[in-house]
């Protein structure tokens, strides 16, 4: 079931945002928020990017590595 979500914005941000939506081909700006708010989902937290780099780290201290001389290697 779909429920609405009213929010307010400065004239000049609606307009902006309504000619995004147009640009970028969404059929409503309706569509266009939906759209931006599955991207955030998929986004890491701050918190979690550290996390990742610390493992990395540690990997890297264990000498859990590859060297590889192209990409190709890793594959």
């Amino acid at each position: 079931m779909r429920q609405v979500l009213t929010i307010s914005l400065p004239t000049t941000v609606r307009s902006h945002v309504k000619t995004l939506a147009a640009s970028r081909g969404f059929r409503s700006v309706s569509t266009y928020i939906q759209y931006l708010i599955n991207l955030d989902r998929e986004l890491i937290s701050e918190a979690e990017l550290l996390a990742s780099v610390r493992e990395a780290r540690r990997e890297y201290k264990a000498g859990k590595t590859v060297r590889a001389k192209s990409l190709a290697d890793l594959v």
